[in-house]
C-alpha cells in the first residue's frame, strides 16, 4: 500500500506562525520517495534511495476568474490508493503487457480542486484535478519548476523560437544545468543526470485540450515551464502554403472545461540509461483505449518516396509522381511483404487541394492495383487544409481505399494544435485509417487512446541528411535515451548508401547516410515505430536482394523488449521478442566497441541465429556487411563486434 505520513510543523515566516502540512509518498519498491510540502503553496521533492533529485519545486495555477489552485492551499482530504495490474497495448511499441504497478496519493483541497501524485518504481508525476463547473476557465499561467541537485547534466532539445512553436526536430547536446541561460528554452523530453549516475528524464503524459510545456534555463540548476498562448488570429506567411505569422495572441494559454484533469508532469527515474530503452512510463499515464473495434489497425513497414526524390532508374519509362512510378514502388512493396507505401508531397494537384490527385497519377487505379497485391496506400497531407474540411476529406480517402493519413508540417505545440491532434486521431479511427503525425510535437501518449495514432515524428530523423551534416551515430546513439523515451518515433532509416565519417556528403536527390550500413539496419530493432519506412530507392534495395530480404523480415511491433546494454550518446543494445523469434539489435557511435551478451532471455531452445554485422572491409567501404547463420543455445555468451559508427542486428528463430 502506499505510504502516507502527515506531519505538523510550525514554520516561522516574518514573525508569523503558519501551519505546514508535510506528506510522503513511496514507491511500491519504497526505493522512490515524493515529499509533498502543503503550506502557502504546494511544493514537492523526489528523491531516490536518500539522493535527492528534485529538490522543493512549486506547483499552482492562475486562473483569469482570480481562483488560483495551489496558492494558499487548504487540505480537505487526503486518499491514497495502491495499483497493481497489467496492461494490454493494443499496438505494443515495446511490450504487449505492461506491468501498471504505482502508488497514488490525491490531496483534495478547498476550492474544488485536488492535486494527484504517483510514484512508480521508475518515476514519479503529479497533475492538478479541477471540479469548478462545467464553464469555460481561461489559464494565465502554470506554476511547473524543477529544481535538481546541483552540476547535473542535461540533453535539451534547444529553441529559439519567440512564440514557443517547434518542429521538435532539434539536437540532443550535453551541457550543465547551471549553463542553461535565463531566456534560453527547449522541449520535451529532457534527459538528466545527477553527479551520483541516476537518470531522469522530463516529459508530459496525458495531454488533452492544453498547450505543451517547454522549460526555460535560469542559470541556476532550475528549470521553470512556459506554454505557448492561445492564438486569435495568425495569417499565412507570403509565399507559403505551410507557414503562418501569429497575429494576434490571448493573454491565456487555455480556455477549457472547468470539470477536468489536467496533464502528468512527468519524471522517469533509473539507475542507468539502458533502463530508459524499456521505460513505458507515457504510455502507463495516458488514457486507455477508447476504440471498441481494433483488430483492422495494420504496423508494417512502408516503401517511402520523398527521401530518394522518386529518383528510380533501370526502367523503361520517365520516373516521377506518376501512376508508372508508383506501381513500381507497389510491385517492389509486394514482392518484399511490405504493408504499405506512401504518397507524400506531390501526390495532390495542389499542397491545399487535398481532394484532387496530380493529373500525372491515376489514385484510384493505383488504390485498387496496390489493393490486388496486398499492399495499403497512404496519403501525404498538409495539416491546414485538412483541418479546414476533414471530414469531407478523409470521406473521400475511404472511397478511394486508402489506409491511411500522414499529416505534416504542424510545428506548433498551443492547444489549439493539440485539439486538432485528437480531431484527426478521432475522425481518422471512425473511418479506419491510420494517423502517422509528423512534423509534430513529441508523443503524450495519445496513441493509447488511439491505437490507430500509428506514429509520430517529432525528431531529427534521416530527411536531413539531405540538405545537413548532423544525423551522425552520435546522434543516432543518443536518441533512445531521449526522444524516444516518450513513445514511437519515424525516424525513417533504411539508407543503402552509406558513409564513414568523413565521406559524406549532401544530396537531395540520392541521399547518403553517416555511419555503416549495420548501423542503419540495427534501427529496425532499436527504434520504436509501428509503421516503419524503408527510406531509400526501391532501385536500390532491388540490386541487393539478400540485404533487402533481410531488412523486410523485422517486426514493427515487440511483445518483449529487454535492454541489454546502453549509454547515452555512445551505444545501445536491445533483445525484443515477436512471436516465437528473438530480435537483437545493436548500435555504436564514432567508437568501435564491442559486448558479450549472455543469451538468458531464450526459452531454454535451440535457435538459427542469422547476424548482420560490419564487415570486414567497412572501414573503407561503410556499406560493407556481412551475414552469418549458426546455431546457439539458451545461456549461450553471444560475442558482438561494432566498427565505428557500425551496428549488429540478429534474428533468431527456433529450431524444431
Amino acid at each position: 500500500m502506499s505510504k502516507i505520513i502527515p506531519i505538523l510543523c510550525f514554520v516561522l515566516l516574518f514573525q508569523t506562525a503558519a501551519f505546514s502540512k508535510d506528506y510522503v509518498l513511496q514507491s511500491p519498491d519504497k526505493k522512490i520517495t515524493i515529499h509533498i510540502s502543503v503550506g502557502k503553496s504546494i511544493a514537492w521533492s523526489v528523491l531516490k534511495n536518500q539522493e535527492v533529485l528534485i529538490k522543493p519545486s512549486a506547483m499552482s495555477m492562475v486562473l483569469k476568474d482570480g481562483r488560483n489552485p495551489g496558492i494558499i492551499p487548504v487540505v480537505s482530504k487526503a486518499t491514497t490508493k495502491a495499483v497493481n495490474q497489467t496492461i494490454v497495448s493494443i499496438i505494443p511499441v515495446r511490450n504487449k503487457l505492461i506491468p501498471e504497478v504505482y502508488n497514488e496519493l490525491k490531496l483534495q483541497m478547498k476550492g474544488n480542486y485536488a492535486v494527484e501524485f504517483r510514484a512508480y518504481n521508475d518515476g514519479v508525476a503529479y497533475r492538478f484535478v479541477t471540479d469548478l463547473g462545467p464553464q469555460p476557465i481561461e489559464v494565465n499561467y502554470e506554476e511547473v519548476a524543477f529544481n535538481f541537485q546541483e552540476n547535473c547534466q542535461i540533453y535539451l532539445p534547444k529553441e529559439n523560437n519567440p512564440e514557443l512553436q517547434s518542429h521538435y526536430e532539434g539536437d540532443f547536446k550535453p551541457a550543465k544545468l547551471q549553463e542553461i541561460p535565463a531566456e534560453q528554452y527547449g522541449y520535451l523530453p529532457l534527459y538528466v543526470a545527477t553527479p551520483a549516475g541516476t537518470k531522469m528524464v522530463i516529459t508530459e503524459a496525458d495531454l488533452h485540450d492544453y498547450p505543451n510545456l517547454f522549460l526555460y534555463g535560469t542559470g541556476t540548476q532550475t528549470l521553470t515551464g512556459r506554454f505557448p498562448k492561445v492564438i486569435l488570429e495568425a495569417t499565412p506567411k507570403p509565399n507559403s502554403d505551410r507557414a503562418e505569422i501569429i497575429v494576434k495572441k490571448a493573454d491565456y494559454h487555455a480556455k477549457t472545461t472547468g470539470n477536468r484533469t489536467f496533464p502528468w508532469r512527468t519524471v522517469i527515474i533509473t539507475s542507468s540509461d539502458k533502463e530508459l530503452l524499456e521505460n513505458e512510463m507515457v504510455y502507463k499515464l495516458a488514457r486507455p483505449n477508447i476504440l471498441t473495434q481494433t483488430d483492422w489497425i495494420k504496423p508494417g513497414k512502408v516503401a517511402w518516396d520523398w527521401w530518394n526524390d522518386n529518383n528510380i532508374y533501370g526502367v523503361n519509362f520517365k520516373s516521377g509522381i506518376n501512376t508508372e512510378t508508383y506501381k513500381y514502388y507497389v510491385d517492389f512493396a509486394s514482392a518484399y511483404g511490405l504493408e504499405y507505401i506512401i504518397l507524400d508531397e506531390g501526390w495532390s494537384k495542389a499542397t491545399t487541394d487535398l481532394l484532387a490527385p496530380n493529373p500525372q497519377l491515376d489514385l484510384e487505379g493505383l488504390v485498387k492495383y496496390a489493393a490486388a497485391k496486398k499492399v495499403g496506400v497512404i496519403l501525404w497531407a498538409l495539416w491546414k487544409p485538412l483541418d479546414q474540411n476533414m471530414e469531407a476529406i478523409l470521406d473521400q480517402y475511404v472511397k478511394w481505399g486508402v489506409k491511411g493519413v500522414k499529416v505534416d508540417f504542424m510545428a506548433r505545440a498551443d492547444q489549439y494544435m493539440v485539439n486538432f491532434y485528437e480531431r484527426a486521431a478521432q475522425e481518422t479511427a471512425r473511418r479506419k485509417l491510420l494517423l502517422d503525425l509528423h512534423g509534430a510535437y513529441k508523443p503524450v501518449g495519445l496513441n493509447r487512446e488511439y491505437p490507430n495514432v500509428i506514429n509520430y515524428e517529432g525528431v531529427k530523423g534521416m530527411e536531413n541528411n539531405k540538405w545537413e551534416e548532423t544525423i551522425t551515430p552520435v546522434h543516432n546513439t543518443t536518441l533512445p535515451f531521449t526522444r524516444m523515451v516518450a513513445g514511437p518515433m519515424d525516424y525513417t532509416p533504411g539508407a543503402m548508401l552509406n558513409s564513414n565519417k568523413d565521406e559524406f556528403h549532401v544530396s537531395m536527390t540520392s541521399p547518403m547516410s553517416r555511419g555503416t550500413r549495420a548501423h542503419q539496419t540495427s534501427m529496425y530493432v532499436l527504434y520504436d515505430s509501428p509503421l516503419q519506412m524503408l527510406c531509400d530507392n526501391p532501385s536500390n534495395y532491388l540490386r541487393e536482394p539478400v540485404y533487402t530480404h533481410y531488412i523486410a523480415r523485422f517486426p514493427t511491433v515487440w511483445d518483449k523488449t529487454i535492454a541489454l546494454e546502453g549509454k547515452i550518446a555512445e551505444y545501445a543494445v536491445v533483445a525484443r521478442k515477436n512471436g516465437n523469434n528473438w530480435y537483437i539489435g545493436g548500435m555504436t557511435n564514432w567508437d568501435a566497441r564491442g559486448f558479450d551478451i549472455p543469451l538468458t532471455f531464450l526459452d531454454g531452445k535451440k535457435y538459427k541465429i542469422e547476424i548482420l554485422q560490419d564487415g570486414i572491409n567497412v572501414g573503407k567501404h561503410a556499406a560493407d556487411y556481412q551475414i552469418i547463420s549458426k546455431e546457439v543455445t539458451a545461456g549461450e555468451i553471444l560475442h558482438i563486434d561494432m566498427a565505428a559508427g557500425g551496428g549488429y542486428t540478429a534474428i533468431l528463430t527456433p529450431i524444431g
